[in-house]
């Protein structure tokens, strides 16, 4: 008997989480780039182009820091949400997202996810639109 295909995945309204971040910036573009070649099991899709209200964001929320919003509604900012995403790629990934989700690790995390926020236009990929002013 032959097998069936898989269906596919769900998006921004189904089952698969979604990581928003800032499609303005080259920092995060890079960022975002990077966690799907790793094979991070969600939506990654730029907030500017992204259902917000479907999601549960403001244009505020999701400018303010990367979302992750589970497949129950649940949302995770900032360090939290990198986390997150590195929790559905491959082992070493998983490894990482454990890290910054560990006690004392995500207090860490927090102040580093801030700093790079915050400096995120000095950083490679970095353009006009990665302003610290937008954060």
């Amino acid at each position: 008997m032959a097998k069936l295909p898989s269906p596919e995945p769900e998006t921004t309204t189904g089952r698969l989480p979604v990581l928003v971040f800032d499609g303005e910036c080259g920092f995060c573009t890079s960022c975002a780039r990077l966690l799907r070649r790793i094979g991070t099991r969600a939506e990654i899709i730029p907030w500017q182009r992204a259902d917000l209200e479907r999601l549960g964001l403001s244009a505020a929320e999701a400018a303010a820091a990367v979302r992750w919003v589970g497949p129950d509604g649940s949302v995770r900012g900032g360090h939290e949400a990198i986390a997150a995403a590195l929790l559905t790629a491959g082992p070493a990934a998983r490894l990482a997202g454990r890290a910054i989700e560990a006690p004392g690790v995500s207090r860490l995390a927090a102040v580093g996810y801030r700093f790079v926020a915050a400096n995120r236009g000095r950083l490679p990929g970095g353009t006009p639109a990665c302003s610290a002013a937008r954060r």
